[in-house]
């Protein structure tokens, strides 16, 4: 098992590719918005450094977006939610399915689709190499530039 995949210092956590290619069959991404050179999902991709939170996600289609698990991830899902109500295409997230958090809240409940995974992803290092199964639940993000009712 890799340690360092499950330490709460990675904040990398590359989303399996079946699980990625299931969801572009329903939303065909035009970009992947947090991604290295390495992990990148879709042609058009952002890095840390281009930095997708300073960058429009306004490629034309559906934005894909993984992003890093730490303390920065209620930005992400805040450029998410602003940058899907300005140009109403869809974004689709994988998070960890933190219900309690106020980004939840804030952003999520009540103003997007959430999908719930049943069991726990397997999630794979840089290189591809799939490790045990996530210590949390994740879940899908929808935000599709509306609020739900």
């Amino acid at each position: 098992m890799n340690k360092v995949l499950f330490s709460s210092k990675n904040m990398c956590w590359c989303t399996p590719q079946s699980f990625f290619d299931n969801l572009n069959e329903e939303f065909h991404f035009v970009l992947d918005a947090a991604a290295t050179a390495k992990t990148a999902k879709c042609p058009m991709y952002f890095t840390p450094e281009t930095d997708g939170l300073s960058q429009s996600w306004d490629r034309g289609g559906a934005v894909f977006c993984n992003p890093p698990y730490g303390r920065e991830i209620s930005k992400w899902v805040k450029k998410a939610y602003t940058e899907t109500a300005r140009t109403k295409n869809p974004i689709v997230m994988l998070l960890p399915a933190r219900t309690d958090t106020a980004y939840f809240h804030d952003y999520i409940y009540n103003k997007a689709e959430i999908r719930f995974i049943r069991g726990r992803l397997k999630f794979s290092d840089e290189n591809g190499t799939a490790s045990n199964s996530a210590p949390f639940p994740s879940m899908v993000v929808i935000f599709n530039g509306k609020d739900l009712k």
